[in-house]
Formats: structure tokens, sequence, C-alpha cells
């Protein structure tokens, strides 16, 4: 199995069925290996069917009992699919992991509302579908269950990510008011917020220059790892942290307290045309 210097035990999440969203690659894949080695079962999902049965096929490897459903998690239909096979595969669904989103580097002027809408489509109205639709199916009705939400680092925003921050900062909300109302059903949220973690997608929608950057202004000056962010996604599923809830951890090589960790860009003179932003993008939703 894919998997960091893990401190947990192979029995950790033992008989627990663990549904993890975007299980195709980066986080979401570790995060599905790591609670396959600890003994959950687990449902993986994602829009690409070749990279979720290759996470299948790791997890029959190690003997894991698996189910990979194709879903595409903004449509309310499938999503509904998707629990109806979870359930009929396993009966319940003990732990939810929002892996799936998605956003572009832009500054905020250059945003659209088609833009900005297509970003809160994936990381915040389909997290809330989903999340409502397994606690009402299957975690209230058992009075237990944890849900995992994947939030921004550093929490007080990034330049380029405007609309993806405002979508994270939202899910961070949500994970404390949904354990002051679920917690009498025995349901645990929790938040994992990261920063820059090596994954598929840096390499590929981000220019070399622009990750170099960003891991400078990381204070353990490097990038973390998928199987970095599985290992403490898989310690708080478990028994281990039964009483941790409705709070925020960072993964994220201490950005969060550092802050920014850039100097804020010159002013622009009164009636200029705007100047040429360091991280000025030209990628399109």
């Amino acid at each position: 199995m894919e998997t960091t210097n893990s401190p947990l035990t192979t029995t950790a999440n033992d008989g627990k069925v663990a549904l993890v969203t975007g299980g195709g690659s980066g986080v979401g894949r570790a995060a599905a290996l790591e609670l396959g080695r600890t003994g959950a079962k687990v449902i993986v999902c994602g829009r690409r069917r070749v990279a979720i049965e290759e996470t299948r096929d790791r997890l029959l490897a190690a003997q894991v009992e698996v189910l990979a459903v194709e879903t595409d998690v903004r449509e309310a239909d499938q999503v509904d699919r998707l629990i109806d096979a979870a359930l009929e595969r396993f009966g319940r669904i003990d732990i939810l992991v929002n892996n799936a989103g998605g956003q572009f580097m832009a500054p905020a002027e250059e945003i659209t509302l088609k833009g900005w809408r297509a970003v809160h489509r994936v990381s915040l109205d389909a997290v809330w579908d989903l999340t409502q639709k397994v606690a009402e199916r299957s975690m209230i009705p058992n009075r237990a269950g944890v849900v995992v939400f994947i939030g921004f680092s550093p929490e007080g925003g990034s330049p380029g990510f405007a609309h993806a921050t405002a979508a994270r900062g939202a899910v961070e909300s949500l994970t404390s008011a949904l354990a002051l109302e679920w917690s009498r059903y025995g349901i645990r949220t929790v938040c994992v917020s990261m920063a820059h973690i090596e994954s598929e997608g840096m390499r590929e929608n981000y220019p070399a220059e622009r990750q170099a950057a960003w891991a400078g202004q990381v204070p353990m000056k490097r990038y973390g790892t998928a199987a970095e962010c599985a290992t403490v996604i898989a310690f708080l599923t478990s028994p281990g942290a039964a009483y941790v809830t409705g709070t925020t951890v960072y993964v994220d090589g201490g950005v969060n307290a550092w802050g920014s960790g850039v100097a804020p860009p010159d002013l622009e003179p009164s009636g200029a045309p705007p100047g040429a932003v360091p991280w000025r993008s030209t990628r399109k939703p």
C-alpha cells in the first residue's frame, strides 16, 4: 500500500465503511489506501473511471473490500445512485471524506460569475448535498459517523484564489455548525486544511516557477505529501480521535501560523491600468 511511515495500526479503523470522493488521485487516493490499510471497507468515487479503478485495484491487491463508483458529485441523481450502491453493498457508511473539489487561479477582478459558481458547485454545494444525504440515510439512523471536510490554508485567503478560499472557508464553518447540531446523533465533523500538497493537479495546472515559489513560502520549506494528509485523516476517523469534533486540523507545514508569507503587491497608481500581478494567470474555468 502507498503510505508514509504511518503510526496507525492495521485495525485503527477496523470494521468501518468509508466513502472517499475524488478517490482517483492525490489526497483522495491516498486517503482511500490508508483507510483500507487501517481496516476500513472502502467506497471510492470520482469522475474518471480509469483512475478510480486503479485505486480499487490497489485496494483489492491489499485484500481490502472495495467498491468503485464512477460519480460526478455535482449531479444529485448520481449522488443518489452512489449512496444506493454503497448501502446495497455494505449496509452503512461510517466515514465520509469529502475530498472532491476544484479551482483555478485568477485575480479576483477577472473571476466571472460563471467561474465563481463552477468552483462553489463542486467545492461547497456538492459537499453539502452528499454530506446531508449520507447523514440522513446512514449516520443519523445509526447514531454514529465521522465526516471529514477539506479546507485551505492559510485560512485568511490566498491571492489568486478568492473564489476557492470563499468556498473552503464556508466548508470550515460548516464543520463547526454540524458538530453543534449532529453531536447528539453521535456524528463527529472535522476539517483538514491543507496548504501546498504534491499532487498530479499541482504538477499539471501550475508552472514550475510558481510551484517553487509556493514551496518557499512554507516554513518547513517543502510541499506536503498526499500520504501525510491521509495519515491525519485516518487518525481523525479512528477511535483515537473520538473526542475531536467541530474543529480544523492544519496539515500545512506551518503556513497558517506564518500567514501568506509574501509581501503585498505595490499600490496601483490612480487611473492607471492594472499592473503585472506576480500570480496573475490567464487560466479560465
